[in-house]
């Protein structure tokens, strides 16, 4: 076969460093999201949701054939906290300009039967988030995917 072809979606979620709200800003949140996506689909990881609230971000895109995850990942994270960091001129806040991530991240594959219901998932995010916390939300998801975790070194 000559021709290398791939369609595999992933589910990323990372949160902010130790869960500073920081995102709580509506003026901020839809252009970080078109942010992240333009920056994913100049990866050639295709975005088909970006979606952040107050302490998090969710990212469902479809893994460019030649990408590494960690790099595709690593690459947003530090995208983004820039120009987070940048938006201090807009709204003023001194925790803008200390932004930063957690170090780790979650990874997770969606079949593409599942890539609307993620999608939708990740859209209702605000009111899911009435009802549950970020924490909570991620040990479900280490939980659904068999992940062995030490709860120690998943927090930072």
């Amino acid at each position: 076969m000559s021709q290398s072809l791939s369609q595999i979606y992933i589910h990323a979620v990372f949160s902010t460093k130790d869960r500073t709200r920081v995102i709580a800003y509506p003026q901020l949140r839809d252009s970080l999201n078109a942010y992240a996506a333009g920056i994913l689909n100049n990866l050639a990881c295709r975005a088909v949701i970006v979606g952040s609230v107050i302490d998090h971000m969710h990212a469902l895109f479809r893994l460019g054939r030649t990408a590494a995850v960690a790099d595709v990942v690593g690459t947003l994270k530090k995208r983004t906290s820039v120009w987070i960091k940048d938006q201090n001129t807009q709204v003023k806040d001194p925790f803008l300009v200390k932004f930063a991530w957690q170090a780790g991240y979650g990874a997770f594959s969606v079949s593409a039967s599942k890539v609307e219901d993620v999608r939708a998932y990740i859209a209702g995010q605000e009111e899911h988030h009435r009802r549950q916390g970020f924490q909570e939300e991620y040990r479900e998801f280490l939980t659904r995917y068999g992940i062995e975790f030490d709860e120690k070194y998943v927090w930072d």
